[in-house]
């Protein structure tokens, strides 16, 4: 057992301490840091997002100084969106807050639903260009290993994650800084290199527009631009990871918010403009097994020793930069994953935190689901990009819809100041909603359908879940009305035996439930025991952890309930006292009293109340913590009894 504990910290690190005051800026991120943890994503996907829509003009090529400008003005307008979001949203939460606080709970439900399914396939498709890019630089004959490589690669990030959000962009950041200053060097020298071009890009753009407008028609030409445009849509993806995770960034939120997005909006247009231009002036064709990154930047470097050299770097590091993505997806997905179960649409596990403070059942769940369509996808970019650019552009034109609704709710005639921000929040909207519409339409039979079905799944499943939870709290508030027993008044001068027999409630969230064990107790074994001790343990989750003042609220919360039962006994004269303990982990923290109070009672029994469902089976243990029957075997390994009351509900 010491060994097994050795080797989790060895792999995960120490444990943290929630309650250490500084423990929130020990794991919160400066901009700089939250650039590279939060806007890898965004930047990375200049790996991908610039040679689709690139690849969709076809024999039009020209066209890519509209999508070039396009992308970077695009950038910028929705990173300005996201400051608005940030600004009224400090606490986090982004897009699904926006839309859960000003559109309603179920359109919350459904912009939350897009970004899990966005953040799973953050890391599908990041772990797939990722691995695309290494393999440009392998023979074709190694393709056949490329997919195991990436379920490798998910383990991988799914462990750094386990240690904390801070540790695995430390380790990372060097891949990050490496990709950015290598692309830009690579764009600056590529560009220079064709600087006699450069003057001639706008007037042979202008007359290919003519020419096929000429041609075809000028709706035609705007429907190839738009249909490009909305296939590099994955450009824009990341934008809203720093909204999401506001809490996690160093004091004053708000200022250090606006300087990540405005990191991210620069690099991200510098890049993803620059590569277009790129491809512009080098003209690359595609090539099988290569990405056009790659056959443009072999182009700019040549086939010398030191141009071999520096393109076997550029793909390492677009490969560690999308493995940095990927990350994001393990960084962000989880807190959204907790907001939404803190609202009853998610499972309370979802919620909890690791030692690590980390949420450790969120991380799991979004690498299995990685995994699942990773497999099914057989790692082929091109479609999981579709599947991923639906989803990012629902969640943005809600947030951005969202935002308008606020702005007009909140007019004055004071000021004009709010109707600036609902036009730039309306134009926003019109871009976003724009190209959501285009990807759909355009992209809906050859893989559309699926994100749309698998988020309609995601919809149905946390709506099955919320039903569950208000029909469960509607009986146990019924519970704890009819079981709440009057304090009249209390003996306080009451003289405990730690001799005599001793029964040790395990008092949990519901104050009914624990007094009925209390009264089954009491009426199974009357005037056998002489004292009764109440444990309960303060479960420390995204919730409590927002703040010093949350966890005051949760001390406060856990002592008054266990006074309240003290209280109790002492009116009929019964000796009582009581432990409470504070953790991430409520198991361990029961754990750590119970073996206090079997020292101090030598002569104790434990009890704890089990609630029984009608329908008692996989669902329902999963929704509900089983902590009673984890503690009995506990205890039981110890050589210490807990007797499991039933409780019907």
């Amino acid at each position: 057992m010491v060994s097994t504990k050795k080797f989790k910290q060895l792999v995960l690190g120490n444990p943290l301490n929630p309650f250490n005051p500084n423990i929130t800026r020990h794991i919160s991120l400066i901009a700089f840091l939250a650039w590279v943890g939060l806007g890898a994503d965004g930047l990375s996907s200049s790996c991908y997002g610039p040679e689709e829509a690139y690849i969709a003009l076809g024999t039009h090529t020209h066209f890519a100084l509209y999508i070039a400008i396009a992308t970077a003005i695009t950038v910028f307008v929705i990173s300005l969106g996201y400051n608005q979001v940030i600004e009224l949203f400090p606490s986090g939460g982004g897009g699904y807050k926006v839309a859960s606080q000003l559109l309603g709970p179920h359109i919350g439900l459904i912009s939350g639903a897009a970004l899990i399914v966005d953040y799973t396939l953050t890391i599908a498709v990041s772990t797939a260009s990722a691995m695309d890019a290494f393999f440009s630089l392998l023979p074709s004959s190694f393709l056949a290993y490329k997919l195991l490589a990436e379920v490798a690669l998910i383990f991988v990030l799914l462990l750094l994650n386990m240690r904390g959000m801070k540790e695995s962009i430390k380790f990372l950041l060097p891949i990050f800084l490496g990709f950015f200053i290598i692309h830009i060097y690579l764009i600056v020298y590529g560009i220079a290199t064709h600087r006699h071009d450069l003057s001639l890009i706008i007037p042979h753009t202008i007359n290919e527009t003519q020419q096929t407008i000429t041609a075809i028609g000028w709706v035609p030409v705007l429907a190839l631009i738009l249909h490009a445009y909305s296939l590099g849509s994955g450009t824009y993806t990341g934008l809203e990871a720093v909204s999401n995770n506001v809490n996690r960034l160093r004091e004053p939120r708000v200022a250090t918010g606006k300087w990540t997005m405005f990191y991210m909006a620069v690099s991200l247009s510098m890049t993803a403009g620059g590569i277009i231009l790129l491809y512009l002036l080098w003209a690359p064709q595609p090539t099988v097994g290569q990405t056009l990154n790659a056959v443009v930047f072999h182009s700019i470097l040549g086939d010398s020793h030191l141009g071999n050299l520096v393109l076997l770097l550029t793909l390492l590091l677009e490969a560690g930069l999308l493995f940095l993505a990927a990350n994001t997806g393990f960084l962000a997905g989880p807190s959204v994953l907790a907001n939404m179960a803190i609202d009853g649409w998610m499972p309370n596990r979802f919620r909890h935190l690791s030692s690590r403070l980390v949420i450790q059942n969120g991380l799991f769940l979004f690498g299995i689901f990685a995994l699942g369509i990773l497999l099914w996808c057989r790692g082929k970019v091109s479609l999981l990009v579709v599947l991923y650019s639906i989803n990012v552009f629902v969640t943005f034109s809600l947030t951005l819809f969202g935002m308008c609704v606020y702005w007009a709710r909140h007019r004055t005639k004071a000021s004009l100041h709010w109707l600036w921000r609902l036009m730039f929040s309306f134009f926003a909207f019109l871009i976003t909603s724009s190209i959501l519409c285009v990807t759909l339409f355009s992209k809906f039979q050859s893989g559309g359908w699926l994100t749309v079905v698998v988020t309609c799944a995601v919809v149905f499943i946390c709506l099955l879940i919320k039903r569950h939870y208000k029909r469960f709290n509607v009986k146990l508030n019924q519970i704890d009305i009819q079981l709440k027993q009057p304090i009249v008044h209390t003996q306080n001068n009451i003289t405990i035996d730690h001799h005599q027999p001793t029964a040790v409630i395990l008092v949990g969230k519901s104050q009914g439930v624990a007094m009925h064990t209390l009264l089954n107790v009491i009426r199974m074994f009357p005037h056998h025991f002489k004292n009764f001790v109440f444990i309960s343990a303060g479960v420390v989750d995204v919730g409590s952890f927002a703040g010093q003042q949350e966890l005051k609220t949760l001390r406060h919360h856990v002592k008054e309930k266990l006074q309240y039962f003290v209280d109790y006994c002492h009116q009929y004269g019964i000796a009582a006292e009581e432990y409470a303990a504070f953790g991430t982990d409520t198991v361990d923290e029961l754990n750590h009293i119970a073996e206090k109070v079997s020292k101090k009672y030598s002569n104790c029994i434990f009890f704890a109340s089990k609630l029984i469902f009608d329908r008692d089976n996989f669902v329902t243990r999963f929704l509900h913590n089983e902590t009673a029957l984890t503690m009995q075997r506990n205890l039981h390994l110890k050589g210490k009894e807990l007797v499991i009351l039933p409780m019907k509900v």
